[in-house]
C-alpha cells in the first residue's frame, strides 16, 4: 500500500533518480520533475494525486522559492518539503515564510526525509477532510 504520493523536484537527474528509488523501495508513488515548470505541469495533470512535493532550493530558471509561491498559488493543499544544499538556509527559511511544511539540509538523512514526508501528506489528508466536512454541513444546512 503506497504511504503518500510525492512529487519530487530537482534539477540534478542522478539525485533524483537515486531518491526515486529509495523513496518508492519505502512504499511512496513517485513523479518526477527536473525544474519548477515541470513541477507545475505535472500537478495541472495530476494535481489531484500528489499529497507532498520534495523540492529542491537551487535550481535554473525557476528556483524553488518561485516554484513553492506558484505551486501554494494554485494547488493550497499540496504541502511542499524543501531540500537544500550549503549556503541556502536563508532561502529555506523564506521557504518556510511562504508555506512550505519544513526543509531539510541536503544530504538528508532518508529516515527524517520519510518522516516528514508522512507528517506533510497527513496534514494534507487532514485539510481535505475538514473541507469535505464543512461542504457536508453547509449541504445538510441547507436542506434543513
Amino acid at each position: 500500500m503506497t504511504i503518500a504520493k510525492l512529487l519530487l523536484v530537482d534539477d540534478e537527474t542522478a539525485f533524483l533518480d537515486a531518491m526515486k528509488r529509495r523513496l518508492t523501495k519505502r512504499n511512496f508513488e513517485v513523479y518526477t520533475a527536473t525544474s519548477g515548470m515541470d513541477a507545475l505541469d505535472l500537478l495541472s495533470d495530476e494535481g489531484e494525486k500528489v499529497e507532498v512535493v520534495i523540492l529542491d532550493v537551487k535550481m535554473p530558471g525557476m528556483d524553488g522559492i518561485e516554484t513553492l509561491a506558484e505551486i501554494k498559488r494554485k494547488f493550497p493543499l499540496v504541502e511542499v518539503v524543501m531540500l537544500t544544499g550549503h549556503g541556502t538556509v536563508p532561502s529555506a527559511i523564506d521557504g518556510m515564510k511562504q508555506g512550505a511544511f519544513d526543509y531539510l539540509m541536503k544530504p538528508c538523512d532518508m529516515d527524517v526525509l520519510v518522516a516528514k514526508v508522512g507528517e506533510a501528506a497527513a496534514k494534507k489528508r487532514r485539510h481535505e477532510e475538514k473541507i469535505i466536512e464543512a461542504r457536508m454541513q453547509e449541504i445538510t444546512t441547507r436542506r434543513a
